[in-house]
């Protein structure tokens, strides 16, 4: 069996429109935020027709792969030293995630991983990261999390991985045609993310030489969109980013943060969050507050996972497919308008 048919496959067909309902801050439709959520374990082709992205089922068409196409993983929240009961022993998972990346029948081209590489921000605690991760044998490009950042503002993390970045940390790249941006939203927290002016400058300036036909993958630690305000689950200065981003026919965006995949398609702008490594979150408001989440032993793997996401450029066609480590089914929990 192949690894795309192991994964919880869901069809999915969306009818998109930017203009429809009213739009939050941050440009999310909130009236149908949840008629536009894809479900958990979703394999989707997203492509372009009149540059609105449309959706059907992963699998579905077979394409060859050619030298222009790729595909890349994202890993999320590995809280490397975070040893309390809802994970003893978060080094184990993220090797287990590492083994999974390396069954795959294609190779990937680079990992990204989107934020809180540690729990505390320690040198063991990095150094046990970089350890585990020579075993990906590709380059991974990373973003910081609020517990790489906590301590010292970041400073371990730039000295470590920030070389060539700009302010706290963001940078971007190109690859095969698609132009990929890393965002740090952690550092100015107020409540929600925010991404702060100096940063907002930079990215009017890395996209100011690219044609509205690129595409473009934006990562970033907390989710660039409204997924929870009441939690802190949204980016407070996202529109401005966003505002910038309309003109591109393609824009998928890559967040950690929540613990749990949440996918939504606004526009030309594909939303998508990332399970951890390390252990699951509550869904929004069936707690108290977010943190660290107790499961079963033998569940804790089918709660924790990574994204692969393929690239076709010829047709400008993005697959994101989100395993468990089990391979077992994900869950999607239905969230509360905010």
């Amino acid at each position: 069996m192949s690894e795309s048919s192991r994964n919880h496959i869901h069809s999915v067909e969306l009818t998109l429109d930017a203009n429809q309902g009213s739009l939050s801050p941050d440009g999310i439709d909130r009236r149908g935020f949840l008629k536009c959520m894809a479900w958990a374990g979703t394999g989707l082709i997203w492509s372009l027709a009149g540059g609105v992205p449309v959706s059907r089922l992963f699998g579905q068409t077979h394409h060859e792969l050619k030298q222009s196409d790729f595909s890349f993983i994202q890993i999320s929240d590995s809280h490397i030293g975070f040893n309390k009961p809802a994970n003893v022993d978060v080094t184990a998972t993220l090797q287990a995630a590492l083994d999974k990346i390396g069954a795959y029948s294609s190779v990937p081209d680079f990992l990204i991983h989107t934020g809180d590489l540690t729990h505390s921000s320690k040198p063991v605690e990095f150094d046990t990261l970089d350890q585990v991760l020579i075993g990906a044998k590709r380059q991974v490009f990373y973003v910081p999390g609020e517990h790489d950042t906590s301590v010292d503002d970041g400073k371990m993390y730039l000295d470590r991985y920030g070389k060539g970045s700009k302010g706290n940390g963001w940078y971007s790249f190109d690859h095969k045609g698609v132009h990929f941006i890393g965002l740090v939203n952690v550092v100015q927290l107020e409540g929600m993310g925010k991404l702060g002016q100096a940063q907002l400058d930079w990215l009017k300036q890395d996209l100011g030489g690219l044609k509205g036909s690129t595409p473009i993958v934006v990562f970033a630690h907390i989710p660039l969109w409204a997924v929870y305000p009441t939690w802190g689950w949204g980016t407070s200065d996202s529109e401005q980013a966003f505002a910038m981003l309309r003109r591109f026919g393609s824009v998928t965006v890559l967040n950690g943060h929540i613990h749990q995949v949440m996918q939504k398609v606004e526009g030309n702008v594909a939303f998508h969050t990332a399970m951890s490594t390390a252990f699951p979150q509550p869904a929004p408001g069936a707690a108290p507050s977010p943190g660290p989440m107790k499961v079963s032993a033998d569940k804790l793997h089918d709660v924790l996972g990574i994204t692969h996401v393929n690239f076709v450029a010829q047709k400008h066609q993005l697959a994101i497919v989100d395993s468990s480590l089990s391979g077992a089914p994900i869950e999607l929990h239905e969230m509360p308008l905010a």
